[in-house]
């Protein structure tokens, strides 16, 4: 007998490759069907002729260590009280977003449409390329380094992966660390790169490059 944890991860992903041909999922612009949909104003265009090779996987909590609320989602559309939280006064000004969200229950939140720019990874290189934020789609695990991301969450996850390759050249999984290492950590050592792996599977077409959580002086704002 399976443990419910893997259960929840087939059944989510045995579907993937027939919803992933299903270009019906995701709108023109790049807005996904059965994502809730939350606008950030933070994003723009992307440089005209710009391939979309590249998924950044972070993670975030707000406030650090604590699930669940709306902070993150104040975050990504410039909401956030600063008198809320003693933390929260150093990141209220920020203009930060991503384009997806993955709750701990595995929900699924879209801030920016595939299409347009999200600034989700600062000042990164990946391949020796600069501004990740130009060719990547940026997903936010809700969590911290050290503490295990959910089954559902890696289960959505992959689902997402699979979707977005089947509709944008994707070609590549890395994080957040490994565009902006020693800068950022997210997600961090408790992220399972080899179980993502797994659930992507070799049908997917796209390769999991990430090298591991790095440890760096990452903000759990980690759209930075």
């Amino acid at each position: 007998g399976s443990s419910p944890a893997r259960r929840t991860e087939r059944s989510v992903t045995r579907s993937a490759p027939a919803m992933a041909r299903r270009d019906s999922l995701f709108d023109r612009r790049g807005w996904l069907a059965d994502a809730r949909r939350v606008r950030s104003p933070n994003a723009d265009a992307r440089p005209e002729g710009t391939e979309v090779t590249l998924v950044v996987v972070h993670g975030i909590s707000l406030p650090p260590g604590r699930f669940g609320g709306d902070a993150i989602l104040r975050l990504f559309t410039n909401r956030l009280d600063p008198g809320a939280h003693p933390y929260f006064r150093a990141i209220a000004a920020l203009r930060v977003s991503a384009h997806f969200l993955i709750r701990r229950d595995g929900t699924l939140l879209q801030f920016v449409a595939c299409g347009d720019r999200a600034w989700h990874a600062g000042a990164s290189r990946w391949r020796g390329r600069e501004r990740c934020n130009d060719f990547s789609i940026g997903i936010e695990l809700e969590g911290t380094d050290d503490r295990p991301y959910t089954a559902r969450q890696y289960a959505r996850l992959a689902v997402l992966v699979r979707r977005l390759a089947a509709r944008w050249p994707i070609r590549e999984v890395a994080g957040h660390s490994d565009v902006a290492p020693g800068r950022k950590s997210d997600p961090g050592e408790a992220f399972d790169w080899a179980r993502l792996a797994r659930l992507l599977g070799p049908a997917s077409g796209v390769r999991v490059a990430a090298q591991g959580g790095g440890r760096g002086g990452r903000s759990p704002a980690s759209g930075l």
